[in-house]
Order: C-alpha cells, then structure tokens, then sequence
C-alpha cells in the first residue's frame, strides 16, 4: 500500500477542527494511561463526557484503532488494549532499537539546558512516585524522554516512538499500581550522567535498560 493510499483511507482533520480537538483529547488520554487496559469506550460516552457531538467521537475512535490505540472487536467494541506478554515484548523489544538511537542522536546537543530540564523533570518524577501519583507518573516520565529526543531532530523515528508509547499507554498504568517505580529514577540519573560525561555507549545502555525494564516488568 502506498502512503497516498494510506492518506486516503485515514485522512487527517485539518488542525483545529471539532475531529482534531477530539482526537488529540482521546489519544493524551490514552498516551498517560488515564484509561485503563480493556476499558470499554462509547461513542455516545464519550460524546457526553467531552461535550461534543458523535460524528468526531467516531472519526477519532476510528483513527485511534488505525493506529493500534484501541481495539475493534467483531461485534464492533471499542476498547483498549489488554497487552499479552508477546506484544509486551515486541513493544519493549522496538522500544530498545528506537529510543538509544534518539538518545544518542540527541547527545551532540546535550546543552546543560537540557541537562537541567532532565534534572527537574525528574525530580518532579521522585515526587510523584513517592506520592503514587500513577498517571502523574505517565506523563512525567514520557515528558522526561521526548524532552531528551526532540534534541535528536529526528521526527520521523520520534513518531515511530510516540506510537509505540500509545498502543502500551495503558498497560503501563497497571504496571504502576503494581510496583514502585523508584527504579525508574535511578536509571534517569544514569542517563544524565552519561550525557553530562559525553558517553554515547553509556547513554545508549542507560536508555535502553530504562524503556524496556518497565514493560518486561509486566511479562508474568
């Protein structure tokens, strides 16, 4: 299939439309786990829960099962998807080519503004975790490594990661209710450490054992 094909099948809202706003509200919400993993979505629900009417509720549900976010069985429910353990493994397994790549990419212009947005972040991630604010968490720890990436230029590859983040978003609010995510922070510090020393293997190693841990954590 050829990407104007695939244009043509799903198009895109111009920005700022009723479908995009509704859009961009669903896939935040799914992104930082704020849905847990099978819950059922309506579209009348969600109509009335965002103060909208059905037709970008359905475009947008539409658009967010295209992109794996959400399930369609055949009896036609929308819901969010409930990982297996294989899945778990391939997302954590594209995860570990995708994000070192970015990660080192980015380190050339690793300024110590970034180094203190790091720094801050996840600080604020310490809070969090000590406080079991489980989607807090989500969006934090996401913001910590897109903060990070988007120093790589590479928006292409960014893309490929910020999908892969969405189809586990959920999955990775049950992960947090299980377990206590100090971890996370310690392998933060790692990563700027790296950067600070100018490590590119360091970095990628650091990376790599902080995006897959969490997800492989979940494989029972």
């Amino acid at each position: 299939m050829t990407p104007r094909e695939t244009q043509e099948q799903i198009p895109t809202p111009p920005v700022g439309t009723a479908h995009d706003r509704v859009y961009r509200k669903l896939r935040t919400m799914i992104l930082h786990g704020e849905v847990a993993p099978g819950a059922s979505m309506t579209i009348r629900g969600i109509a009335e829960q965002l103060g909208t009417s059905t037709m970008p509720v359905r475009e947008s549900l539409r658009r967010l099962v295209a992109e794996g976010a959400l399930t369609m069985s055949k009896s036609g429910r929308i819901s969010t998807p409930e990982l297996t353990n294989d899945r778990i493994e391939e997302l954590a397994s594209i995860r570990a080519l995708l994000e070192p790549e970015l990660a080192a990419r980015a380190l050339p212009r690793a300024h110590l503004a970034l180094i203190e947005r790091l720094q801050a972040l996840n600080r604020q991630i310490a809070t969090l975790v000590q406080d079991g604010a489980r989607q807090g968490y989500v969006r934090a720890n996401l913001e910590f490594h897109r903060t990070l990436y988007l120093r790589a230029q590479a928006p292409a590859m960014l893309a490929l990661t910020e999908t892969v983040w969405l189809q586990s978003g959920p999955t990775l609010q049950a992960l947090y209710a299980k377990q206590q995510q100090t971890r996370s922070v310690e392998a933060h510090q790692k990563i700027i450490a790296a950067l600070k020393a100018g490590d590119e293997p360091g970095l990628r190693l650091a990376v790599r054992a902080d995006v897959t841990g969490g997800l492989r954590m979940l494989v029972s």
